[in-house]
């Protein structure tokens, strides 16, 4: 059995794929899976490690604002094309599964023109372009939002639910927090403690305001574990204090979870569903410039669901940040509100039910070409 993931361009459409498939491996682990992808994406750097076959192609973006760079985007479909078919050669694919981004448009086109069964994972409460297309020929859709259902056009006989997006679950289904607060030097129950961070690239605005923010003084009972991303760093590390740590990336993140009562980050699809898995709160600052204002839609799918709280990064300062998390900290009620309805959105299971479907579904395709004959 053979599948082919198609995704990539960002981490928010590459590792559902690679969550799903390593449920999948782990029902079944002799699958034969391969990951195709862009070249210029961020699985560059994240499929030579993760295990798994993979192609990458010369695959290039709608370029909106400067048209006349799109015959890249074109050229790079024919060549990938191409490459794709010579793949298909070696072994066609039971099934292929599209988890968005520009670099899943050339492998769903091509198996949608070769009669080859398609599924579509979609993170995002509004989804992309090619998920929008492709959502008229799959044979089930799997939805990290509800609300994304209202935007596709599926056949009528496909499946589409709400999965949620397909995450690393919790280690543990009640994570000590004390233990993780003590890997932080943090006291194990005194304050809470608010998780700050903005992306692998970090967050300026974000970064900004928690700089001044520490600088005038932060609330008594508050302590703060601040992920800065690659470019925020050496600006603030010197702002580390017993209440304050610094670090560039979270990694473990599992590690930053199990500590923390609130957070403050992005609104990116994967962020959410991983708080919400770990029953935690956020304070949620959309990314002005995602495609389509998706992170805006992200978020007020939480806010509306009683998860989250949302501060729109142009009403972002110093003042209304230390406003909306010293509301929260103070009100321990309202917080614990948030925290349980975020835990009950939380679909840790996610990767491993999409898994099972999708190995359902092959076998009743399989069924369906047996009976034909």
């Amino acid at each position: 059995m053979r599948i082919f993931f198609a995704g990539g361009g960002t981490g928010g459409h590459l590792y559902p794929g690679l969550a799903i498939a390593r449920a999948l491996k782990a029902i079944r682990p002799h699958v034969d899976i391969v990951f195709i992808g862009a070249t210029r994406g961020v699985e560059r750097d994240v499929l030579p490690a993760s295990g798994f076959p993979y192609l990458l192609l010369d695959l290039h973006p709608l370029y909106r604002a400067k048209p006349w760079l799109n015959f890249r985007t074109m050229r790079g479909f024919a060549t990938a094309w191409r490459a794709i078919d010579r793949l298909v050669r070696e072994g066609a694919p039971a099934l292929v599964v599209g988890t968005g981004g520009y670099a899943s448009g050339a492998t769903l086109s091509y198996a949608i023109s070769h009669r080859i069964p398609i599924t579509i994972q979609e993170q995002n409460s509004y989804p992309g372009l090619t998920t929008r297309l492709a959502s008229r020929f799959a044979g089930e859709i799997y939805l990290g939002y509800e609300e994304a259902g209202r935007f596709l056009r599926p056949p009528r006989d496909a499946w589409v639910g709400t999965t949620g997006n397909p995450i690393q679950p919790p280690p543990e289904l009640h994570p000590d927090r004390g233990s993780a607060r003590r890997k932080w030097g943090f006291p194990e129950t005194e304050g809470k403690v608010l998780l700050v961070f903005g992306g692998s690239q970090g967050s300026r605005a974000m970064n900004a305001a928690m700089r001044d923010w520490i600088t005038r003084g932060l609330p008594e009972q508050l302590y703060v574990i601040w992920g800065t991303g690659r470019t925020g760093y050496e600006e603030v590390r010197l702002l580390e204090s017993s209440r304050v740590k610094i670090v560039q990336y979270l990694s473990p993140i599992a590690d930053a979870y199990a500590a923390s009562d609130l957070a403050l980050t992005r609104a990116g699809a994967l962020t959410s569903a991983e708080l919400n898995a770990w029953g935690i709160p956020s304070v949620l600052i959309p990314l002005p410039t995602a495609a389509a204002d998706h992170q805006t839609a992200n978020a007020r799918a939480l806010v509306a669901a009683g998860a989250a709280v949302m501060l729109p990064q142009s009403d972002l300062s110093v003042d209304r940040l230390e406003k909306e998390v010293g509301d929260l900290i103070g009100q321990p009620e309202r917080l614990a509100a948030l925290a349980a309805r975020a835990k009950e959105l939380g679909k840790p299971d996610a990767a491993k039910v999409i898994a099972e479907r999708i190995l359902r579904l092959i076998a009743a395709n399989t069924s369906a070409r047996v009976d034909s004959n």
